[in-house]
């Protein structure tokens, strides 16, 4: 089917058109993996409900036609779904079934969900596990204390850069400091987050994360909405994962925030001892 016949979008496209980026200089068979890989990653931060082919354009820089072809191919193989309801794309049960063959290397959630429970019993407060993937961080696991405020910043397929909210801090932290460098040089961080995730300011909350152990993030991504983390190293020593907390100011006092360092250290100490001995 032409993007053109798609049924779901007979309106207007209001994607922009794609920015030429490195991805330009690449092989066209490199360019069109990168394509494909941006889609996918654009529609795990819309599950479960998914997203519509101009808002997936959207998000991977792609002309809306050159989406809904990529996404129609995916489809026919099983890696994308679509409700015939909404016209909304789904991850599809290819990746599902390839994802359940990874998990046995690389996923870690059955180890941390324990971890992520008592967190949140014992402060109130929303606790996650996030893994890196590249220059990102990705939430996994979310488990909402009792408290009943909550801050909804993070959620599960939620992606942030490295650097960014109190698991990306964390995470980064602990990468040496040439990797620390290259990647907060990046000018999207200051531009898309604002003038706290500038160079220096990001070379500071480095350098605290480093001093304390653990990552406090005094509401940088929403106002009002606090995080601390700490990372989870893998085998090799790496920072892999973080677990965090997220919640509202007034319960992340200058009182509380130790307590909440020493319980988001001891269970991140623990959980990397488990993956160590796994």
């Amino acid at each position: 089917m032409n993007a053109s016949d798609d049924p779901f979008e007979h309106r207007p496209s209001t994607s922009p058109p794609p920015r030429r980026t490195a991805r330009s200089a690449e092989p066209a068979g490199a360019q069109v993996v990168g394509r494909i890989a941006a889609l996918l990653r654009s529609l795990s931060t819309a599950m479960p409900g998914g997203a519509g082919t101009s808002d997936l354009a959207r998000a991977a820089e792609l002309s809306r036609p050159t989406a809904h072809r990529l996404l129609s191919s995916l489809a026919a193989q099983g890696f994308v779904d679509r409700d015939q309801r909404s016209g909304h794309w789904l991850l599809g049960p290819e990746l599902y079934l390839m994802g359940s063959v990874a998990a046995e290397r690389y996923d870690i959630t059955e180890l941390a969900r324990e971890h992520v429970a008592a967190l949140a019993e014992a402060t109130g407060e929303s606790a996650f596990l996030s893994a890196r993937r590249g220059g990102e961080t990705i939430c996994l696991v979310r488990n909402d204390g009792s408290f009943p405020i909550r801050s909804f910043v993070l959620h599960e397929g939620k992606r942030f850069p490295l650097g960014v909210a109190s698991a990306g801090i964390a995470i980064l932290a602990f990468l040496d400091d040439e990797a620390v460098e290259r990647h907060i040089a990046q000018p999207d961080l200051e531009t898309r987050y604002g003038p706290a995730h500038a160079p220096a300011e990001l070379r500071a909350r480095v350098a605290e994360t480093r001093r304390l152990g653990y990552a406090v993030n005094p509401g940088l991504v929403v106002e009002g909405s606090w995080g601390m983390g700490a990372a989870v190293f893998d085998p090799a020593g790496q920072p892999a994962w973080a677990l965090s907390l997220t919640g509202i100011e007034p319960r992340f006092t200058a009182q509380r925030r130790p307590e909440l360092g020493r319980l988001l250290l001891e269970h991140a100490h623990r959980l990397t001892r488990r993956i160590a001995g796994r």
